[in-house]
């Protein structure tokens, strides 16, 4: 792996830290506050953190002028996997006695090394650097 690929992972990994920061906080007040059933609270989580994570990532990580659209598209696409899959295991595991929190961790980091690879090879391919200064 060069240099750059590593500097580049490790600001994705920061950047979705601050994003798991904020799925795991509004996750616990959809859980506990609200008390709503773990996939509602599990899936507008995930909406917060994942446009929080694509638009720094888009900026600082890939530093990519890629079309907007197009790349949230693209983001949009591995989510409409990711999403349904997720969230069906995940709800397999709660409701045989996994608890919320150990299964939310699990999925969190699936995301985010999954998530990571998708951007580096799909979304932002043959764009990475692109952005003016």
């Amino acid at each position: 792996m060069k240099k750059d690929s590593v500097f580049q992972a490790i600001k994705f990994v920061l950047f979705s830290a601050s994003a798991a920061i904020i799925q795991a906080g509004s996750s616990a007040l959809f859980l506990e506050v609200f008390k709503w059933e773990y996939s509602v609270s599990y899936l507008l989580a995930l909406l917060l953190s994942v446009l929080w994570n694509f638009t720094f990532n888009r900026r600082f990580t890939f530093k990519s002028a890629a079309n907007v659209p197009v790349a949230m598209a693209k983001v949009l696409l591995f989510y409409a996997v990711f999403t349904p899959l997720s969230t069906w295991l995940g709800d397999l595991a709660v409701n045989s006695g996994v608890n919320e929190y150990i299964v939310l961790a699990v999925t969190m980091i699936c995301n985010l090394v999954l998530e990571f690879l998708f951007c580096k090879f799909v979304v932002y391919r043959n764009q990475e650097n692109t952005l003016e200064k």
